[in-house]
């Protein structure tokens, strides 16, 4: 049985098409929207309404955690784009996920990321794409579970959730033989980010349930430039299967 894994396609439909060829199924463990690139500042949403160099002002605001003047200008900038800002980002949302959606290869089992938007997906979804959140499934013969989002941050981005909702997911998939989640567990070098020099949040609830229950794997993204991207709890391996949108490849899982 061969799997491909992918994390944070942040809108590369292009790659995404090409990411379950020579696979039995496509695994994806979300934030497939772009709203802004730290590395390009002129890609995402945000640069398409109010230009790159907004974007870098912005982009430089939230990495000195400058969070309520960052805030601050972008409530500037939608006013004087005119109009409800829920309706503009929607609208862009949507039309990033119509060509992702369309670009996603079939068998695949989805979760969704911090980023995401968990209520439009229905829309876009059509016959062997699979949605799991807090949710187990079997492939190849396989325990798989999935949770999906990411914890509370300044970031505000749409997928947060508190500890206890995000632990109860957790504690739903229960004993597994592959753990998929879209944040990591709460080990300081699978958090840290080389190139944005800082720490993303991760989960003790995961870390503690690994600990507990021991599966195969946990699978996971979020992190994109981590310290490191594997280590191994007790009989797991925790692998970060990649930042899909700088890299272009899956993470391949065989057995």
């Amino acid at each position: 049985m061969r799997v491909h894994v992918v994390s944070d396609v942040h809108g590369r439909a292009d790659a995404l098409a090409r990411a379950g060829d020579g696979a039995d199924a496509l695994i994806c463990l979300g934030d497939l929207i772009l709203f802004i690139d730290y590395d390009d500042h002129a890609q995402g949403i945000f640069p398409d309404l109010f230009g790159a160099e907004n974007a870098s002002a912005f982009i430089a605001l939230r990495t000195a955690k400058r969070f309520d003047e960052a805030r601050a200008m972008s409530a500037r900038l939608w006013a004087r784009l005119g109009g409800d800002p829920r309706e503009h980002i929607e609208r862009n949302v949507r039309a990033q996920y119509e060509t992702l959606f369309a670009a996603m290869p079939a068998p695949a089992y989805l979760t969704y990321g911090n980023v995401d938007v968990p209520a439009l997906w229905a829309d876009y979804l059509r016959p062997g794409l699979e949605v799991l959140d807090g949710q187990v499934t079997e492939i190849g013969g396989l325990r798989f579970g999935f949770v999906g989002g990411g914890l509370k941050t300044p970031y505000r981005t749409p997928y947060e959730l508190g500890d206890e909702e995000y632990a109860a997911k957790v504690e739903a998939v229960g004993e597994v033989d592959v753990l998929c989640c879209h944040i990591p567990p709460a080990l300081p070098e699978l958090l840290y980010d080389v190139v944005a020099r800082r720490f993303e949040r991760g989960s003790e609830a995961t870390l503690e349930a690994i600990r507990r229950t021991q599966p195969r794997y946990a699978l996971f993204g979020h992190v994109h430039n981590p310290l490191h991207r594997r280590t191994r709890i007790g009989r797991t391996e925790c692998v970060n299967v990649g930042h899909f949108r700088g890299l272009g490849v899956p993470y391949v899982l065989e057995w």
